[in-house]
């Protein structure tokens, strides 16, 4: 009984895109603040902090991971500034990489940790709850979690751990289909063609895996049948090389979390990553502090918690564009947009979510001196960040912006009318009877290693079939 429920559960919780979300574990606690400590010599300490503001040079340090379950301490690893516009900031963040002097080492299943200070959002619950949603969402999240960060045993504060995307990140959540393509798109990458050789993309799509054999042609030929295929072709075609169904429903949630700094608003911060399995571009979001109500002025839109779902692209942005205009695939867009906001942009859900994180958080937040350094934040604005207006780049709080945008959105939101697709792709179809092993677990529905050996195990693949072997080596 207890099996046949587990694989229940199993199957409904892989609905939408087969995604497979790793458990939290001690790098990502969820119900407590850990602490790092980071030595290392002062001199490099100095040249990271000014002569090298800019440079990504790693340096060598010692990791201390200190939390109620462990205490675990790393030697040689690498430690340096990470980021754009926060290298400028009085509260800066940080990268550790685990694999920079050891090759091939991990700690806790990652290869580095992102330390994030979040200067920007005196919250600091902006960015974790935009990968949160993500997560509930069933798209590509990152996990995070919240640690106190010393420097040489100074206090620098209260900070966001965010896991890095990598191949690491991939393996865990494209299990069996994870040695494809990562491109890394920088700001400016706005997927128009800008010609039929990979010099013109090397610096605005940046490969970060199977970097020996630069094999740039699946993105040209994706960008080639994005922008030049007829209109007859085009709906066909683009599902042939691009995932898009998951991409509507990360769009409709760009919208609602009102990250104008992604791709859409802004041409910036996002992954795509080249499914072996298919050859289908998956796309994935990232960088989410610029959200919730936060906007520079950069961009000249008006109120984000209101603006129209239907035209809040900015510019020439031929994924959004093109594909809002397909009858089908703007029904889609509509699908998502109304399951978002009736099971996942939920406000009471959300406003509780952040309450409880802003508890465990507190205590951590007040003795950060350096969320004042940059804006000039006290205690009181951290306090009252989810119900009150910080102002400046802060143009509404969390409360006001969450229930302000689910209810406009809600208004925009034009009939469904369940269309259906007017391309008869079935190669998942004929793929469903070749069973492709995705997870593995015991019989007891404990997940265990696919390889674990001289045991019976339980497999699922993708779409739910399961079959039940004994391995012996």
């Amino acid at each position: 009984m207890r099996l046949l429920l587990f694989l229940l559960l199993f199957k409904l919780s892989f609905a939408f895109g087969q995604l497979v979300h790793p458990a939290n574990n001690d790098a990502f606690l969820q119900d407590e603040v850990a602490a790092v400590y980071i030595q290392m010599a002062p001199s490099d300490l100095n040249l990271i902090l000014t002569d090298s503001l800019y440079a990504d040079h790693e340096f060598p340090a010692t990791f201390r991971y200190l939390s109620t379950s462990i205490d675990e301490t790393v030697t040689s690893v690498g430690f340096r500034l990470r980021g754009n516009t926060s290298r400028n900031s009085a509260k800066k963040s940080f990268k550790v990489s685990f694999n920079e002097f050891v090759q091939g080492r991990k700690w806790k299943g990652v290869e580095k940790l992102n330390l994030n200070g979040e200067h920007n959002d005196v919250s600091i619950m902006r960015s974790r709850l935009c990968n949160q949603l993500l997560k509930y969402a069933e798209l590509p999240a990152a996990r995070t979690s919240y640690i106190r960060l010393y420097i040489n045993n100074e206090y620098r504060g209260l900070y966001l751990n965010v896991e890095h995307i990598d191949e690491e990140f991939i393996q865990r959540r494209f299990t069996n289909d994870h040695t494809g393509n990562l491109f890394k798109c920088n700001y400016g990458a706005n997927l128009k063609q800008i010609g039929g050789s990979p010099g013109p993309y090397l610096s605005l799509y940046e490969l970060k895996t199977n970097k020996a054999q630069n094999d740039y042609s699946g993105l040209i030929n994706f960008i080639d049948i994005l922008n030049n295929t007829n209109e007859n072709q085009f709906t066909c075609a683009i599902q042939s090389v691009f995932d898009v169904d998951l991409y509507l429903r990360t769009l409709a949630l760009e919208i609602l979390m009102g990250h104008w700094d992604g791709y859409a608003g802004n041409m910036n911060n996002y992954y795509l990553y080249e499914r072996p399995s298919d050859g289908k571009f998956v796309f994935l979001e990232y960088d989410m502090d610029n959200t919730l109500g936060v906007d520079w002025g950069i961009i000249p839109f008006e109120n984000w918690s209101t603006r129209n779902i239907y035209t809040w692209a900015k510019g020439d942005k031929p994924l959004f564009d093109k594909l809002l205009a397909v009858p089908y695939f703007k029904d889609r867009f509509n699908h998502h947009m109304n399951y978002l906001l009736d099971s996942v942009f939920v406000p009471q859900n959300l406003l509780a979510e952040l309450n409880q994180t802003q508890d465990f958080i507190t205590q951590a937040a007040l003795e950060d001196d350096y969320k004042g350094y940059d804006y000039g934040y006290t205690d009181s604005d951290f306090l009252a960040a989810i119900n009150s207006t910080i102002g400046g780049h802060i143009k509404q709080s969390l409360q006001q912006y969450i229930q302000q945008r689910h209810t406009s959105a809600t208004n925009q939101l034009q009939v469904i009318q369940n269309l259906e697709n007017p391309c008869q792709l079935s190669l998942e179809e004929m793929v469903k009877d070749v069973f492709v092993p995705l997870r593995a677990f015991d019989l007891m529905g404990n997940e265990i290693d696919l390889d674990t050996s001289n045991r019976v195990k339980l497999l699922v693949d993708k779409f739910g079939n399961t079959k039940i072997v004994w391995t012996h080596e």
